[in-house]
């Protein structure tokens, strides 16, 4: 997993222009030909030393985000159900000291939130200065879950839901992450990109084993029965709000361990990127910490 930034930037990073198809990106990824060559085990070990090494420089980047209360990180996690969103915040940002983390996990809308913008809910939950903020599922589930069951929409002026429409939404949405960024917020997008397959399998084992059941949901089936459908929303999501200020990442969600390793890698390096540094101590309060220093010694 010792990839360079660059290489995992050109690897995953979605471009800012030209058709995006997912077939381009293979969700079992596992690494390159000299990671092929481990076993299953070795390949884990080495992605979980990986993993712990980013969350430690993940945990500093954090301290010195907080310390510095001049930029925020709105990290965007967007996938298909089983994918690992939950399990990615867990293990990525399990050494971040919880004062300078929150994460908000959006649920079907409220009848006061349908009598907004679609964006408003989300509006009123991005972090402060010095923060990390994390969408488990965003305001992109209005250019997703609505596309694929546009009866959803109803309650909207006017019937008409063509390119127009999905065009406007999408141009809302890249307004608002630019907004964002001008005032410095930095805004992490990460579609985790599990197949078909491997999503049976998550299923499967939900429904099998006990500890696990209620994980599970019945909704969930049904869904996968607009697989296709998804995919060519999640494509057109990506192709149409993928930009030079919130660039979207295709993270292979086949493999837990590559997912989490990768993830923590990204917004370490983004947040090292900022140049954010903990404050400097003026000349006049270093004299006062001295006296201070001074003072208790002689106690």
């Amino acid at each position: 997993m010792a990839l360079k930034f660059n290489e995992v930037r050109r690897l995953f990073q979605v471009p800012t222009r030209g058709k995006v198809r997912l077939r381009d990106y293979r969700p079992d990824w596992a690494g390159d030909k000299q990671f092929q060559e481990l076993t299953k085990d070795e390949l884990k070990a080495r992605a979980a030393d990986f993993l712990a090494e980013k969350v430690a420089d993940l945990a500093n980047a954090q301290e010195r985000l907080y310390a510095s209360d001049t930029h925020s990180v709105l990290i965007v996690l967007q996938a298909s159900d089983a994918a690992g969103k939950d399990g990615t915040i867990k293990h990525v940002m399990s050494g971040v000291n919880p004062q300078g983390c929150q994460v908000f996990a959006f649920k079907q809308p409220s009848s006061e939130e349908l009598d907004h913008n679609f964006l408003w809910r989300y509006m009123k939950a991005l972090p402060e200065r010095g923060r990390i903020g994390i969408f488990n599922r965003s305001y992109y589930e209005d250019v997703l879950v609505v596309r694929v069951h546009p009866e959803l929409l109803s309650g909207l002026p006017g019937k008409a839901r063509g390119d127009k429409f999905w065009r406007g939404r999408y141009d809302d949405i890249n307004h608002f992450e630019r907004h964002l960024a001008r005032n410095g917020t930095l805004v992490l997008k990460f579609f985790l990109n599990i197949s078909k397959k491997e999503q049976r399998k998550r299923f499967m084992e939900r429904l099998e084993r006990p500890e696990k059941n209620w994980k599970f949901s019945l909704g969930d089936l049904e869904e996968r029965k607009h697989w296709s459908e998804y995919q060519d929303a999640f494509e057109k999501m990506l192709q149409h709000t993928s930009t030079p200020w919130a660039p979207w990442w295709v993270i292979p969600a086949d493999h837990k361990w590559v997912t989490r390793a990768l993830v923590a890698g990204i917004i370490s390096k983004s947040i090292d990127g900022l140049g954010v540094k903990f404050p400097e101590v003026t000349a006049e309060r270093q004299r006062r910490l001295a006296a201070a220093r001074r003072g208790l010694a002689a106690e």
